[in-house]
């Protein structure tokens, strides 16, 4: 079983490929390997509870841990409690940490 980490700082509202790097998370937590999907920049609005975070609600229900960086969330007003089932708030300590664990990491 191989560890990824893939980091999303888009909204899906402002590209299309977003939906695809989650696609990408579900698949390769099917596969049999450990995912987490870390949210930063604009790659965190879907995660506050709204319609648009149907797709990121999808992946987390798939198995994927999605965390979203507590900075970002923050600059962009995202209180903890807003966010949507199935996502954490994390620092962004957490992406050196899983870095240094050998973590394969793909960044969009």
């Amino acid at each position: 079983m191989n560890e990824y980490l893939l980091i999303e700082s888009q909204d899906p509202l402002e590209s299309g490929d977003v939906l695809d790097h989650y696609r990408l998370a579900a698949e390769l937590v099917q596969a049999g390997n450990r995912v987490t999907l870390f949210l930063v920049q604009n790659g965190v609005f879907p995660a506050r509870s709204s319609p648009a975070s149907d797709a990121l609600a999808s992946t987390a229900w798939a198995g994927v841990t999605i965390l979203a960086d507590g900075f970002s969330l923050r600059e962009r007003g995202i209180a903890s409690r807003r966010l949507i089932d199935g996502v954490a708030e994390a620092p962004l300590d957490t992406v050196v940490d899983r870095l240094a664990a050998g973590h394969r990491v793909l960044w969009h």
